[in-house]
């Protein structure tokens, strides 16, 4: 029978490293902590092989005496807990554990110099074994320094990833760190190359200009992009605040790595609330893509715990349910808001193609701006062809008067935001003029959104109007699919589409929305029967609406290959100026794209 015993503290300190220390990156977060709590306006690190080999910060906080060094090392001593209150903390740090546990497994070397005082001093703690602490020099604040990170334990080096694996978690604690606390310099190097720098704000933002501090700052980490094009948001529920910027919809990642999500200060990584955000831009979003976003919740001290983590990324929340209410509904109502605008990316991506895959379909580039290179010898010949076969022209619908093709008509037009339609070209995409430059109009993802759009907003008020078909239509389907369309036919009754059962494997379409016109039913059910499956029985509502809605509102709009007049194109464009979330498709996509002047004239060389 086994006989308990008490642990060595070497061996409690060993225990307590493995949950709070796991990789470089852990240690990293522990100190750069200490450093804000401590009141520092500059934090600098410098990493060795990821960390692995050596983590050194320095901080120009108030730093400690010989007596808080020789407190700050031993376990559950902190300066955070003044009135002993685990529901009250606000600093960053405290699980009592950081320091002890980061020398019980490397060696650990503090250096500091109180404010106030001249003689700095150093402790170290080496694999656990504790020294005294020693006078040194220090100009200010604190310097740690981690060297041979898990020396104690060298079977934990195995479990490590490669160096610039490790690196790459290093730089994100600093990034999410950088963000939360704008009025603090970061610098971090790695192996002698500068990863990050962000200086602290200039002197041109006054210690109130918190959201444009907040603002450059983000755009500094994030990308200038993300900074001038992403949404402001600034809303509240009950003593529970949101502000930050959430990206459009179009600018969207593959992972949910850009969403970045802090509270009262602290950044956190909470799977509930990165699912509110994602919730919160509904049908916008690409199915697999995630949003960018930086946001900031204040909650009071009372009503959140922040230790119920050893790393303490994750806390939790008296009333987690309001947070990703509030959550849910700031984004998507500012969304609303902003849903015509579309993100310079497409313009910049366009650019690229214009300039590099032009280049190399056509054969033809734009010259160099610093001199001119004459043409080949026979350069006249493809003009004087495509001028012959009239493929430098767009068609023109016989009905469309020759001056319809210019928009001389309506000159006003181009001061507006999508501006007035020159021309459709190959049947799907229409170019427009804006007082500043051109814009380029996807006309069936503009219009399959703008039927979307309608469609929510008759279900919001007197319903989706069925229009009954003369002659209802027999759709044959797989077994499963019969299944999963006949269990939603009450659901799918509520969009304007009336079906029944019609035998086995069979369904009868009665009715179809009237919006639509006279789309394909049979094609419409099969591949609403294909969503269905896809989406299985445990999505929510609203979800299942969302991607049932696209596919019914994909049948019901202008498709490519449609030939449009100058007054549809015009009538197109004004109608989603004037209509929520019409700068992305039901699917994500952008609807349309803008290129400036000065785009354009640096494809020229003009620039």
């Amino acid at each position: 029978m086994a006989v308990i015993r008490q642990l060595p503290d070497t061996l409690v300190d060993r225990i307590a490293a493995g949950e709070v220390v796991e990789r470089p990156a852990s240690a990293l977060k522990e100190l750069a902590e200490n450093a804000l709590d401590a009141g520092a306006s500059s934090v600098r690190i410098s990493l060795t092989r990821g960390g692995i080999d050596e983590i050194i910060i320095s901080d120009d906080g108030h730093g400690m005496s010989a007596d808080d060094l020789t407190l700050a090392i031993r376990r559950h001593a902190t300066s955070k807990l003044p009135d002993g209150r685990l529901d009250d903390i606000r600093c960053l740090g405290f699980r009592g554990e950081a320091l002890p546990s980061i020398g019980a497994v490397s060696r650990l070397e503090i250096t500091s110099l109180r404010a106030g005082e001249t003689q700095a001093w150093q402790i170290i703690v080496d694999a656990g074994d504790v020294g005294a602490p020693q006078p040194a020099a220090l100009a200010r604040g604190t310097r740690v320094a981690v060297r041979q990170l898990f020396k104690a334990v060298p079977a934990r080096l195995k479990f490590l990833k490669t160096e610039r694996t490790e690196q790459g978690r290093c730089l994100d604690v600093v990034r999410r760190l950088a963000m939360a606390w704008p009025r603090v310099g970061f610098v971090l190097e790695g192996d002698g190359r500068t990863l990050l720098d962000l200086p602290p704000p200039r002197d041109d933002l006054a210690p109130g200009d918190e959201d444009k501090t907040r603002a450059r700052r983000l755009a500094a980490v994030m990308g200038k992009t993300f900074g001038d094009e992403a949404v402001r948001l600034d809303a509240r529920r009950g003593d529970i605040g949101l502000r930050g910027l959430a990206g459009l919809p179009t600018m969207n990642r593959p992972t949910p790595g850009s969403i970045y999500l802090f509270v009262n200060g602290r950044p956190v990584q909470d799977r509930s609330l990165s699912g509110a955000v994602r919730a919160g831009y509904g049908d916008t979003l690409p199915r697999g893509r995630y949003p960018m976003a930086a946001l900031f919740l204040t909650v009071p001290v009372e009503s959140l715990d922040v230790n119920v983590h050893p790393t303490k990324t994750e806390v939790r929340f008296r009333d987690a349910a309001g947070v990703r209410s509030l959550l849910v509904g700031a984004i998507s109502a500012q969304l609303q808001d902003d849903g015509i605008r579309s993100t310079g990316e497409g313009a910049m991506a366009a650019s690229r193609l214009f300039a590099q895959g032009g280049r190399a379909r056509t054969g033809f580039s734009a010259p160099p701006a610093a001199g001119y290179a004459a043409p080949p010898p026979d350069w006249q010949a493809p003009l004087a062809e495509g001028q012959a076969a009239g493929s430098m022209m767009p068609d023109l619908p016989p009905s469309a008067p020759a001056s319809a093709a210019v928009g001389e008509d309506d000159p006003e037009l181009v001061d507006t935001l999508l501006g007035a339609a020159r021309a459709q070209l190959h049947k799907t995409y229409i170019v427009a003029e804006t007082g500043d430059g051109i814009t380029i109009i996807d006309q069936h993802a503009a219009h399959e959104r703008l039927v979307m759009e309608r469609m929510k907003a008759a279900m919001a008020t007197d319903g989706v109007a069925v229009q009954a078909l003369l002659i209802p239509e027999v759709v044959d389907l797989s077994a499963d699919q019969c299944e999963a369309v006949l269990g939603e036919a009450e659901f799918l009754a509520g969009l304007g589409l009336e079906i029944e059962g019609f035998g086995e494997g069979s369904v009868l379409v009665r009715g179809v929305p009237a919006l639509l016109g006279t789309p394909n039913a049979a094609q419409m059910i099969r591949e609403i029967a294909e969503e269905l499956i896809e989406l299985g029985g445990s999505r929510t509502l609203e979800d299942r609406l969302a991607h049932v809605l696209a596919t019914i509102a994909c049948h019901g709009s202008v498709r490519a290959g449609r030939r449009l007049n100058d007054a549809e194109m015009n009538a197109l464009l004004r109608e989603m100026e004037a209509t929520p979330n019409s700068g992305q498709c039901n699917h994500g996509r952008p609807t349309w794209v803008r290129l400036s002047i000065a785009d354009v004239e640096r494809l020229f060389g003009r620039r």
